[in-house]
């Protein structure tokens, strides 16, 4: 029974934290705003404004959310301290499995909901918008922004995340050249925006027949998703559109007419593109998409007051530039310079275990230890 004995000290120490997520997560005053939203939307003729009752009700969504993740975590916590104490009593010890099973899921999702409240920027809550490109390098750069591309797509999967594909153009041997992608969720912006940078690859490449080691680059933007009706205004005087047909064996397979669409904001020099979707008004429709999206980050990231005052900015995709190293040969380490965190598990980062490095980026950027 000095198992479950520890289980109840655990359970203990980690009461404080979770009495203090309540005031973190400020749920007294969600719980207010719950109570304001739904009685205006009882009010007649809430309905027959759909754009601003679509608002209400997906703010009630996230608040009520919120607060329902919180009262399932006490609860979980309370049902655990139960069993603990039915087992001492009754000295079975057939439960211990299960207690260390709902211990761990209740830690992991306390950390989840902690870090949950560092996520103050605008635009946190939204989608994520991730673009990768390969750097100099070929083949080899291809392949790694194709690892990247896989890596992403298994961290959404990790946490529930739906993926779309809103653009994609193979490399010319293996891997891509660039693709973009959209992670759907609630903060998932909030939680990829650490992502946004270069990252470095060493290893031996599968490509070189002489076996020998090799440095790639590949960048990955992180952007969030904007609304129609945000303040991200895309003016049609300071867009140049090309219409083209789709390149790539994918690209080929997915149209048969040029309906591949090339958006240039002609304030920045931003280019986006689109060829993965059968329809032109659809690319076109992801285009304004991707451009909104990356006037919106580099609004935020250069806290700018408006949109006239974006400069395009454009990633060196080379040494010294890079946020993380990633190195196969000759040890293995996943390293992150700007918080210094490492994991020596490669394999699982490239399988989407990217969790620590995200809460060591958000923890420090909260504290304003975080390199620059």
């Amino acid at each position: 029974m000095l198992e479950f004995e520890e289980y109840k000290v655990k359970l203990n120490n980690a009461r404080p934290a979770l009495e203090m997520l309540s005031g973190a997560l400020r749920l007294e005053t969600a719980q207010k705003e719950i109570e304001e939203l739904e009685a205006a939307s009882e009010r007649e003729g809430f309905w027959n404004d759909v754009e601003n009752s679509q608002k209400v009700q997906k703010r009630l969504k996230t608040l009520k959310s919120k607060c329902e993740n919180y009262q399932k975590l006490c609860s979980a916590w309370d049902d655990m301290m139960v069993m603990c104490e039915m087992a001492i009593e009754e000295n079975d010890d057939s439960m211990l499995e299960e207690l260390q099973s709902e211990f761990k899921d209740f830690s992991e999702k306390v950390e989840a909901t902690r870090l949950s409240t560092l996520l103050t920027g605008e635009y946190d809550a939204n989608n994520a918008i991730l673009t990768f490109h390969a750097g100099a390098g070929g083949t080899e750069a291809q392949d790694w922004a194709s690892m990247l591309y896989r890596m992403y797509n298994m961290w959404a999967d990790r946490h529930g995340y739906k993926v779309r594909v809103m653009d994609y153009l193979d490399g010319d041997e293996a891997g891509l050249k660039s693709a973009t992608i959209m992670i759907e969720g609630e903060n998932a912006y909030g939680f990829l925006k650490s992502e946004h940078g270069i990252h470095r690859l060493v290893r031996v490449s599968p490509f070189d027949a002489a076996g020998r080691r090799h440095t790639s680059f590949a960048a990955v933007e992180v952007m969030p998703e904007i609304s129609d009706d945000s303040e991200i205004e895309l003016r049609d005087e300071d867009i140049k559109m090309d219409v083209f047909r789709s390149s790539g064996a994918g690209g080929q397979k997915v149209n048969k007419t040029s309906s591949a669409v090339r958006l240039t904001h002609i304030p920045t020099g931003i280019v986006v593109s689109s060829q993965v979707e059968r329809s032109h008004f659809q690319n076109l429709e992801n285009c304004k998409n991707m451009l909104r999206a990356r006037l919106a980050e580099i609004k935020e990231r250069e806290h700018l007051e408006k949109i006239s005052d974006i400069k395009g900015v454009q990633m060196k995709i080379e040494w010294g530039s890079q946020i993380r190293s990633y190195v196969f040969m000759p040890y293995q380490l996943v390293k992150d310079h700007r918080t210094e965190f490492e994991n020596g598990n490669i394999q699982n980062v490239m399988d989407g275990d990217l969790d620590g490095f995200i809460n060591a980026y958000l923890t420090k950027s909260a504290s304003g230890e975080l390199k620059k």
